[in-house]
C-alpha cells in the first residue's frame, strides 16, 4: 500500500496539542495592520480550536498529523 501525502500547506498552519485540539492563527495578521486599533491587532495574537466541521477535512489533508 502506498504512502499518502502530507499537505504541507495544512501542515504548517495547523497544529495538535497535547490534548488533541486542533488549533489554528488567525487571517489578517500581518497585512494592513497599522490603520487597525491596538485591541484589535492584540486579538490576532490568539490561536483558536479549528471548528468540528472541518476536522474532517483536515483529516484528510493531514493523514498521519491528526490521530
Amino acid at each position: 500500500m502506498p504512502k499518502l501525502k502530507t499537505h504541507k500547506g495544512a501542515q504548517s498552519r495547523f497544529h495538535l496539542t497535547g490534548t488533541g485540539k486542533i488549533m489554528r492563527v488567525k487571517g489578517g495578521k500581518s497585512h494592513l495592520r497599522r490603520k487597525k486599533p491596538s485591541r484589535t491587532k492584540r486579538l490576532y495574537d490568539d490561536t483558536i480550536q479549528v471548528q468540528s466541521s472541518d476536522k474532517v477535512r483536515l483529516k484528510r489533508l493531514l493523514p498521519y498529523g491528526l490521530k
